[in-house]
C-alpha cells in the first residue's frame, strides 16, 4: 500500500470505532481533499487486499480481522492513560490476599472499559508441611496433604500393591523428614536421588504422592472473569444469538480461555489477539488484550480484556498495561506467597 491508502484506512477504521456505522467515500472525502471517486478507487484496492469489506448490501465498509491487524500493528498509537481513583483501585492497591488483589483487578478491568475483564490466577506451588498415608482398603490409599497455613487436601492414590499401616507410617516420616516444606514440584526433581535408597515398591508410592501432590497444585490455578454480561450491550454481539452463544461457550468452557492467557503469558509485553486473525479466538466479533503479571522479575500470570473487535485499542491497552503492573506491585507485597 502507498501512504495515501494507509491514511485512509486509518481514517476508515477509527471512523468505524467510533460509530459503528459501515464508511462510504463520501464521508472520507470529507476528511481530505480528494474526490468521492478517488477515495472509491483506493477503497476498492483496499477491498481487494482483503483489509475491508462491504457488510451485507451497504455502500459503506468496515473493517476486516486483517485490517484490524495491520491498523493494531502498524497505525495505532496507545493514547496516555490517567488512572483516576476509583474503588477497584484502591481495592487493588490494598488488597490483604492475592485472591482479592486477583478478583480487584478483574473488577477493574472491566469497570474501566465496559467490557470483560479476565485473570488467570496464579499457580501456587503446592508447598506442604506434612504428609500422612490412610490405608482404606487393600490397594488404595489416602494421602493427606497438610499446607503450611493449616489447609488440608485428600488424594486417593489406587497402588499396584497392598501396604501395611507400618510401611505407611515408614513412608511418610520419610517423606517428612526430607521434604516438608518444599512445593511437589521440587521434590519430584530431588527424589529420583533418593529412589535408590528405597525398595521399589516404596519408590512407587512416593512417586504416587508426587503425582498427586502436583495435581492439586495445578488445579489451584483458575479463571477470574468479571463483567461478562456487559458484552451483552455490544451492538455487534447482542444482535447475532449465534454470535453470542460462541461468545459466552467461551467463558463456560474456560479452556480456551486458559489456553490463550498461557500462550500469552509466554510473550512479553501486551498482546492482541484478533478474531479471525488468531484461532486462539473462537469468534470474529471478539478481540482479546493481554499482559502478563509477574513477581521480582518472574512471570506468575496473566490477564486481560475481552472485548468487540470494534473497540478503542488505543485506550484499552495502556489499561490492560496499568493493570498488569498494579497486580505486581499488589502480589509483590505477599512475600510469603510461593508461585
Amino acid at each position: 500500500m502507498d501512504d495515501r491508502a494507509r491514511t485512509l484506512l486509518k481514517a476508515l477504521i477509527e471512523r468505524y470505532i467510533d460509530d459503528g456505522q459501515p464508511v462510504g467515500s463520501r464521508t472520507l472525502s470529507k476528511l481530505f481533499d480528494l474526490s468521492p471517486a478517488t477515495i472509491r478507487n483506493v477503497m476498492a484496492d483496499l477491498e481487494e487486499l482483503g483489509l475491508i469489506h462491504s457488510p451485507h448490501t451497504s455502500a459503506g465498509r468496515i473493517p476486516t480481522p486483517r485490517g484490524y491487524r495491520l491498523f493494531v500493528d502498524t497505525m495505532l498509537t496507545a493514547q496516555p492513560f490517567e488512572l483516576a481513583s476509583t474503588a477497584n483501585v484502591r481495592e487493588l492497591q490494598s488488597a490483604s490476599d492475592p485472591s482479592r488483589a486477583v478478583n480487584a483487578a478483574a473488577s477493574m478491568l472491566s469497570s474501566l472499559t465496559q467490557f470483560a475483564g479476565v485473570v488467570l490466577s496464579p499457580r501456587r506451588a503446592q508447598v506442604f508441611r506434612q504428609i500422612e498415608f490412610i490405608r482404606l482398603s487393600e490397594k488404595r490409599i489416602l494421602l493427606i496433604i497438610v499446607t503450611p497455613d493449616g489447609d488440608v487436601q485428600n488424594r486417593i492414590l489406587l497402588t499396584p500393591r497392598d501396604y501395611s499401616n507400618t510401611a505407611l507410617i515408614e513412608a511418610a516420616n520419610f517423606f517428612n523428614h526430607n521434604f516438608a516444606g518444599k512445593s511437589f514440584a521440587e521434590v519430584r526433581q530431588t527424589l529420583s536421588h533418593d529412589l535408590a535408597r528405597l525398595q521399589e515398591d516404596m519408590s512407587r508410592l512416593m512417586q504416587a504422592a508426587v503425582e498427586a501432590g502436583a495435581q492439586a497444585a495445578d488445579e489451584s490455578e483458575t479463571v477470574v472473569i468479571s463483567g461478562e454480561r456487559k458484552l451483552l450491550d455490544v451492538n455487534e454481539l447482542a444482535g447475532d444469538m449465534d454470535r453470542l452463544r460462541k461468545t459466552f461457550s467461551l467463558f463456560e468452557k474456560k479452556t480456551d480461555l486458559m489456553q490463550l492467557l498461557e500462550v500469552s503469558s509466554r510473550a512479553q509485553g501486551v498482546q492482541i489477539y484478533i478474531g479471525g486473525d488468531s484461532e486462539l479466538v473462537p469468534t470474529e466479533d471478539l478481540s482479546v488484550i493481554t499482559a502478563p503479571y509477574s513477581i521480582d522479575g518472574h512471570v506468575i500470570g496473566t490477564l486481560g480484556v475481552i472485548g468487540p473487535t470494534r473497540m478503542a485499542y488505543e485506550r484499552v491497552i495502556p489499561i490492560v498495561d496499568i493493570t498488569a503492573r498494579l497486580l505486581s506491585s499488589a502480589l509483590s507485597h505477599h512475600p510469603s506467597e510461593r508461585y
